[in-house]
């Protein structure tokens, strides 16, 4: 997908605010340190490839970047 820095954010945020019942649930799991005290962030936008001018992005479901980890939750969307 490429975007501009600006649109992926707005995207992400719609995202969070519209997150899928997993994700829901996930959270509630894992919000404010719940799980082994880790900080995971929602709808977390990372930049996969840039080719000239155009940036690639994917946005991760929740990514704790103490471990560098991302996961990723099924739902209707991937």
């Amino acid at each position: 997908m490429d975007l501009s820095r600006k649109n992926i954010t707005e995207l992400a945020r719609e995202l969070r605010k519209n997150p899928t019942p997993s994700e829901k649930l996930f959270r509630e799991l894992v919000r404010k340190r719940r799980f082994k005290g880790l900080r995971f962030i929602r709808q977390k936008p990372f930049v996969h490839t840039q080719y000239g001018t155009k940036r690639y992005f994917y946005i991760a479901d929740f990514y704790c970047a103490e471990h560098k980890l991302i996961v990723e939750i099924d739902g209707k969307v991937h």
